[in-house]
């Protein structure tokens, strides 16, 4: 079995057609790219309990995006440990241990959530899949670069590109699963119909025929983020199924077996093969940046440049997904309120999917334009065209809460749409970075050992986006309770505002529960939960600029010499 998945089965054979190895990359891609549609699982995972909206047992938005998160890290430092292993086993080896990671955590995380444990989520979906995030990943990377030395970034962007596109294929998997498993809770009628009290703790219970039991109540804001629709009113806790765990299990199969037949699809090339006609571009003034010496992955480290390139993938990264990490949120936080006609569950839905379309499509055409313009001016373009669109969201999230047009959302999507093509063509882009400098011979694994910056800025995105939200949803909560009257507050939670931090911490009180109480003209300040996170993200993105500016050849010294 392992002579099967070696390197020297997988060397092919004269007239091999080159063309042949993007299927199999972009398989692999395509399904460990879903993991950019980790917010589609957000709404459900909070719901485990609930079903129609959270309970207050149910896991916190904070507590599953960090599951996100870790699954980042662990790609990075898989990477980084691979990229050596890939050199000397191949990618075929590589590609299958891949599938049995990415496809079976999945299926742990789907026990972790049947059985409500969270840290088998983690480990599931976060350690064990995420090594196979970062397996799948480096797999292709360095075999397309040395099957395509006269288009680096055109190679890496086609394989890369399927990772970017991975979530706008699991968004027509993944939202299905769980509606097709999902059921509605026990009804209990609507709010003025059933007997209600709040205990210290600042849970809702009702009187059934039995005893008290906890429940929760679906408000006319609550509705639009229902999976499958159902009637305002109180809902029994534990009844129903969200559906999250079986559309795991389904997904952990599917994408085993096609990483798998991927896997098998990998070839190399026999040593000093090049493609028909072509000649390696001598140095010149105009390309000084692209080397034809090569640089041992040991010394690349000991190399400034790698460490500029360091920061430059880190802080691309950062900005861009924290976002993704919490897109679908985000999209109704800013104009579910404001605009809910339009933005309802289906539309921040197929705001995921554009994404995954835009983040495809930058990786592709990004990469591709690289080969022409250069890397450094490609991130150049990144950096300072970020800046500016970052800074620009908290303006229009601002002007939609004063004047709910769709001009505003138009605005932010198109916005959004342009950074995640940046953020895409990030990726695609800097392995043909490395490879200019320095050189092709040990491209995969010094591009391994650089993905560490991918599971840094895993860590640095979620931290930063979620932390600010929770300072900014406090502060808004804080700010509604003071033109509140006490007593509107009391006969809608059954309980006093000194107790609003439990009833913070039950869910009860919500920004949304408030705001169907709070005075005719408050503004609601939802649509500014990300003002802060924007700022910093375009801070961040300037130091990544002053990075790639300084960017120089590598000295002569850490060339591998004969």
């Amino acid at each position: 079995m392992f002579d099967l998945l070696s390197k020297e089965r997988i060397v092919a054979k004269e007239g091999f057609n080159r063309w042949l190895i993007a299927p199999a990359a972009l398989g692999i891609h395509l399904c460990i790219g879903s993991v950019y549609a980790w917010s589609l699982f957000n709404p459900a995972l909070i719901k485990r309990l609930g079903v129609v909206t959270s309970a207050a047992d149910d896991w916190s938005l904070k507590s599953v995006v960090w599951i996100f998160t870790v699954a980042i890290v662990f790609l990075g430092l898989s990477a980084a440990v691979a990229g050596k292993w890939l050199e000397r086993v191949g990618p075929r080896m590589v590609g299958t241990v891949a599938a049995f990671c990415w496809g079976g955590g999945f299926m742990i995380g789907g026990i972790g959530i049947l059985t409500d444990h969270l840290w088998l989520l983690y480990l599931g979906y976060g350690v064990i899949g995420g090594c196979g995030l970062g397996l799948g990943y480096v797999s292709p990377v360095s075999t397309l670069i040395r099957w395509f030395p006269d288009r680096r970034g055109m190679a890496t962007g086609i394989a890369i590109m399927g990772f970017g596109g991975g979530a706008m294929i699991a968004k027509f998997m993944i939202e299905p699963f769980i509606a097709f498993f999902h059921k509605l809770p026990d009804y209990l009628g609507p709010i003025d119909k059933v007997k209600l009290i709040t205990d210290e703790n600042g849970r809702r219970l009702a009187e059934t025929a039995c005893s008290l039991e906890e429940v929760v109540i679906v408000g006319a804001n609550d509705v639009a983020n229902m999976y499958v629709p159902g009637p305002e009113g109180v809902y029994l806790v534990g009844t129903g199924t969200v559906g999250v765990a079986e559309a795991f299990f389904s997904l952990g199969a599917i994408y085993f077996f096609i990483m798998l037949i991927a896997a098998f699809g990998y070839r190399v090339p026999r040593e000093g093969w090049k493609p028909e006609g072509y000649e390696p571009p001598k140095n010149n003034q105009s390309r000084s940046m692209i080397t034809q010496n090569h640089v041992h992955i040991d010394e690349a480290l000991k190399t400034p440049q790698f460490y500029q390139l360091w920061i430059v993938l880190c802080f691309n990264v950062t900005a861009g997904i924290g976002v993704i990490g919490v897109a679908k949120t985000m999209m109704n936080d800013i104009f579910g309120t404001t605009l809910p006609n339009i933005v309802d569950f289906g539309f921040a839905s197929t705001y995921v999917l554009m994404i995954s379309l835009f983040n495809m499509l930058g990786r592709f055409i990004w990469a591709s334009a690289s080969d022409f313009i250069g890397r450094r001016k490609t991130y150049w373009i990144f950096f300072t065209l970020g800046i500016l669109l970052y800074c620009s969201i908290p303006y229009s999230a601002e002007q939609v809460s004063v004047n709910p047009s769709t001009v505003w959302l138009v605005y932010f999507y198109a916005a959004t749409m342009i950074i995640f093509t940046m953020y895409g063509g990030g990726f695609a882009t800097i392995p043909a970075y490395l490879a200019d400098i320095f050189g092709t011979k040990y491209v995969g694994g010094i591009h391994g050992r650089l993905l560490t910056a991918w599971a840094s800025a895993g860590v640095f995105g979620p931290l930063a986006i979620t932390s600010l939200r929770e300072i900014s949803i406090k502060n808004a909560i804080n700010g509604l309770i003071e033109k509140i009257e006490p007593g509107v507050f009391q006969a809608k939670f059954g309980a006093g505002i000194d107790q609003l931090n439990q009833l913070v911490s039950a869910k009860t009180v919500t920004i949304s529960k408030l705001m169907e109480i709070a005075p005719e003209g408050t503004i609601d300040p939802t649509s500014g939960l990300y003002n802060s996170t924007m700022y910093l993200m375009a801070v961040v993105l300037f130091v990544a600029l002053v990075m790639n500016a300084t960017m120089r050849p590598v000295h002569p010294k850490h060339h591998m010499k004969g």
